[in-house]
């Protein structure tokens, strides 16, 4: 509700006018900004965080069952076979090139090689 004096045609406003209509004004209760925050919190979290630690998960209890023979896709591209699994690197070859990279740089394990091909 705008006060009489401030519907004047003329436009010269006291500034303590302004004051004390600006003051009238309901302030907003907090909860009208807290419970949109926590509401968008929990959105987040279950769109974004929870699928991506279960997708961390899955990723440790795969390369964790990582055994010698398996054929593996690195992060990098590289298919090759599992040759031997230490405690934080895997011995791969591929083709006539042994090399040997971190657990956590193995993307993921070929099943059969009809992955290979839809992949491409």
């Amino acid at each position: 509700m705008v006060p009489a004096l401030l519907l004047r045609a003329e436009m010269s406003y006291d500034p303590t006018q302004l004051i004390l209509f600006a003051q009238s004004q309901p302030q907003a209760s907090p909860m009208e900004f807290i419970v949109p925050m926590i509401l968008m919190v929990v959105i987040f979290y279950f769109l974004l965080i929870r699928p991506q630690q279960k997708k961390a998960k899955e990723h440790t209890k795969m390369v964790g069952a990582l055994k010698s023979g398996d054929s593996v896709v690195t992060r990098g591209g590289v298919v090759g076979a599992v040759q031997s699994v230490k405690d934080t690197t895997v011995s791969i070859r591929s083709l006539e090139s042994k090399f040997e990279v971190e657990k956590h740089a193995i993307e993921r394990v070929i099943a059969d090689k009809s992955d290979l091909k839809d992949n491409k």
